[in-house]
């Protein structure tokens, strides 16, 4: 679990990642800020209504990119969807600011985890040092 735990918490500190999908031919790039580690599994949530949702259904295949410290880190995997209210609510527990746009009964709020990861950290000053989950 130490791999796993490790991308987290690169995520959690770095606050912004960026989150790349397939739209058709043509990538799209977003910033996210979501990610929790719930029961073994590396969460990001969005919501149903948005492109990104239909674009991880139409190919579930996706990148992450978070920069911090002068280090960055690439996750490489696919996204699973996630319907358990129990992780809905563990992510707006652990980031209030969310209740303000999603509840877990509202049919919008979508939980989505890391299937098949490989995650890459990164700098000009180590070897890159990968882990898989």
């Amino acid at each position: 679990m130490e791999g796993i735990e490790k991308v987290y918490r690169f995520l959690d500190e770095a606050q912004t990642y960026y989150l790349a999908t397939a739209d058709g031919d043509q990538p799209r790039v977003r910033p996210f800020g979501t990610a929790l580690l719930y029961e073994g599994k590396l969460y990001i949530q969005t919501g149903l209504v948005k492109p990104v949702s239909r674009q991880i259904a139409a190919n579930p295949k996706v990148e992450v990119c978070a920069f911090k410290d002068g280090r960055w880190l690439r996750v490489t995997g696919e996204l699973v969807n996630d319907d358990n209210r129990d992780v809905k609510v563990a992510m707006l527990e652990k980031m209030p600011a969310l209740k303000g746009m999603y509840s877990p009964d509202d049919g919008n709020m979508q939980m989505l985890y890391f299937k098949n990861a490989s995650a890459t950290f990164s700098s000009f000053t180590a070897a890159p040092e990968t882990v898989c989950f």
